[in-house]
């Protein structure tokens, strides 16, 4: 299956208690890292693993919060803020964005299409 085929399907990355809430994890889709991030709510968002600023992937490793009521992740390097649902930065509209992935939890399992 090509790349692209991999990136716009459904895949299953893990379990749902595979993450931990307010903590990100690091995954393969296709050939693509992403950052799984998981609220205390249970939802779930995906977004780029790839720090723009720092040009690393550390996303996964950034701090989880919250800026005017809207879940966020900062980078452990540089500390940008991104909005969790948009891949915007909130800290520093001059930076580059992050992208996102659609998420859904079916029967415990955390799937993602990019």
């Amino acid at each position: 299956m090509a790349d692209t085929e991999e990136m716009t399907s459904w895949q299953t990355i893990c379990r749902l208690d595979d993450v931990d809430p307010m903590w990100g994890e690091a995954a393969l889709v296709g050939s693509k890292q992403i950052a799984l991030v998981r609220l205390p709510d249970d939802r779930v968002f995906a977004v780029d693993h790839w720090d723009p600023v720092a040009e690393a992937n550390v996303i996964a490793r950034g701090i989880v919060g919250s800026k005017a009521g809207a879940p966020t992740i900062a980078s452990p390097i540089h500390k940008q803020v991104y909005a969790l649902e948009t891949g915007e930065c909130l800290s520093d509209p001059e930076a580059a964005s992050i992208s996102t992935y659609e998420v859904r939890v079916a029967q415990g399992q955390i799937e993602v299409r990019a």
